[in-house]
């Protein structure tokens, strides 16, 4: 059985994934008005990521007992100035998402609960790789310094990009 403590902090982290999903897709929206369909792409899969990230946890709390209680979404952020401002955001999100699941752990570990520390190891570990992802095509981006072809090209390269549902925990 999950306590009290552990499952409202639960249900904050679902509302976070939530609302990265919906923060993507504002991004996404973004991206089609742009005509940059690669970077639309890479942005769809990170807002089945996000998804995929709530219902986990959404899962995990009926799995413990617990009660889901979603909570408002907050509006996201919907303009930019160009992709690279963009990029820059998602790893600000990215890091602040981090955050949050560190608090998660921390609230797992005060109250004991070494089966949800467990469960949240894997959600860590993704984070690692989220925003080492995001470093990764930010750092490529301010290499093309603005160049319009360069950019092209890496629009081409994200539009392979597939969304792969992760297994969870």
């Amino acid at each position: 059985m999950i306590c009290e403590k552990l499952e409202k902090a639960f249900n904050e982290q679902i509302n976070a994934e939530f609302y990265s999903e919906y923060f993507y897709l504002s991004m996404l929206a973004y991206f089609e008005q742009q005509n940059l369909n690669g970077f639309k792409n890479w942005m769809e899969v990170q807002m089945q990521e996000e998804r995929a990230h709530a219902f986990g946890l959404f899962h995990y709390v009926h799995e413990r007992g617990g009660k889901v209680k979603l909570e408002q979404i907050d509006k996201p952020r919907n303009d930019w100035s160009n992709p690279l401002e963009v990029m820059e955001t998602v790893l600000e999100h990215e890091k602040s998402v981090t955050a949050k699941i560190n608090k998660l752990i921390d609230t797992a570990e005060e109250t004991k609960d070494r089966a949800a520390v467990s469960f949240l190891d894997w959600y860590l570990k993704e984070q690692v790789e989220e925003e080492a992802n995001v470093e990764r095509l930010l750092k490529t981006m301010q290499n093309i310094c603005g160049d319009k072809l360069c950019l092209y090209m890496l629009d081409k390269e994200l539009a392979q990009r597939k969304f792969h549902a992760p297994e969870i925990g």
